[in-house]
């Protein structure tokens, strides 16, 4: 008797197990479908008005802000093509990881050792530089003559760090003498100037509005984890990623919020979005660590389609003719139908891709974590030029020159 007991529970021990392994399975299947490419609509939430870019208004300044505009399309004005050949070069001594803003003649950037620099356009002679005691990981904004820049804490700049402090500091552009500073988070989010406010976020959670004057804070919104992309701005909407999972829409007036969407469910950890939102067609394009780019709806908030890329998207979409491109960690630079998410063509690139894309007259420019700056017919991936440097974003332009961003060395080039 005693033995048929024993028996009889290895048997409820093995069904047991079974019934186990079956809801694994099934939890596993469930999430591997909750977690699969969406494919999107052509009429749902998506406009088809061409997105024109925008000019700069203010006299004087060729390229204000990271990704050039306010909704962060990484596309610019220009006829410039490759090939190109270089007539300077200046040496940073530092890591350069974002690109200059340019205006006044002069090209303003931060290398990661926190020293503002600026230099002659023409001839990539230094005008003045402004040392820090922070590090630094984002573009400046230009406006009104003032230079503002986001710094990370003091070294080792990490968040381990005991000290979790960093500021937003305002700069004369002309000698850069300091016009105010304000204390915030650790910060590696670009500044955005619209209006007389400041717009940016920290490690901290927190998405600020400062006063471009004096820069005291008109409001604060506190998200569920930190903020590393900077802030994309189409109409009176305010869109950022969080390292809590969630892709958030802000009210620029007050920092209200109006809606709220997260990475889709998976197998793991959720993605987090390092990659800075872009802003067109009615939609928010944006990258996540789950190794996909997403597609929502710009009023909504609800997904309308998803993409995996095979690794990582820090990168920064652009978008340019019913076109989004990005580049992923996999090594590969894609580009996807803006309506739908369909692939329209991708691009080995030999070597991982951190950094953001930028469009300028129908070619496509990125670069690789190996250290070479690619250019693309943005229209068939077709190879055009390239060059064995660069890392991180790739160039910017005024118009006249081509300036292309290496690992510790920006290049004033003009057409051959």
């Amino acid at each position: 008797m005693k033995h048929l007991s024993l028996k009889g529970l290895l048997i409820a021990g093995v069904g047991l197990l079974l019934v186990v392994a079956g809801a694994t399975t099934a939890f596993v299947l469930y999430r591997q479908h909750q977690g699969r490419d969406i494919r999107g609509s052509s009429t749902v939430e998506f406009s088809t008005q061409e997105v024109t870019v925008p000019r700069v208004r203010e006299p004087g300044i060729s390229w204000p802000t990271f990704a050039y505009d306010s909704a962060r399309t990484h596309v610019a004005p220009g006829k410039l093509r490759p090939p190109f050949h270089r007539i300077w070069t200046y040496r940073a001594q530092s890591l350069i990881e974002f690109p200059p803003v340019i205006g006044y003649g002069r090209l303003y950037f931060v290398n990661n050792a926190g020293t503002l620099i600026a230099i002659n356009a023409q001839t990539g002679k230094r005008a003045f530089k402004q040392r820090s005691t922070r590090c630094q990981a984002s573009s400046p904004a230009l406006d009104s003559r003032v230079v503002y820049v986001a710094y990370l804490n003091r070294r080792p700049c990490n968040a381990s760090s005991s000290a979790l402090d960093g500021e937003v500091v305002a700069y004369a552009a002309g000698f850069g003498y300091l016009r105010w500073r304000t204390k915030i988070g650790p910060s590696e989010s670009s500044p955005l100037i619209v209006g007389k406010r400041l717009y940016v976020g920290d490690w901290k959670g927190n998405v600020y509005a400062l006063s471009t004057s004096n820069g005291r804070v008109i409001w604060r919104y506190q998200t569920g984890g930190a903020i590393k992309a900077a802030v994309a701005i189409s109409g009176q909407r305010l869109y950022v990623g969080s390292y809590d999972h969630h892709l958030y829409a802000l009210d620029t007036k007050n920092g209200a919020l109006v809606w709220r969407t997260a990475s889709q469910p998976r197998l793991g950890q959720l993605g987090n979005f390092y990659s800075t939102p872009a802003v067109a067609y009615g939609r928010v394009y944006v990258g996540s660590t789950d190794g996909k780019l997403y597609s929502f709806g710009a009023s909504s908030g609800d997904l309308r389609w998803s993409q995996s890329t095979g690794g990582y998207v820090y990168s920064s979409p652009a978008v340019w003719r019913r076109r989004v491109f990005v580049g992923s960690y996999s090594g590969t630079f894609f580009a996807f139908d803006a309506a739908t998410g369909e692939e329209l063509w991708r691009f080995a690139a030999g070597g991982p891709i951190s950094g953001s894309p930028t469009v300028i007259a129908g070619v496509v420019y990125f670069a690789t974590l190996r250290g070479r700056t690619i250019a693309l017919d943005a229209r068939d991936g077709r190879l055009l030029w390239s060059v064995p440097d660069g890392q991180y974003s790739p160039v910017v332009s005024d118009g006249k020159r081509l300036y292309l961003i290496g690992h510790a060395r920006i290049y004033g080039m003009v057409e051959k």
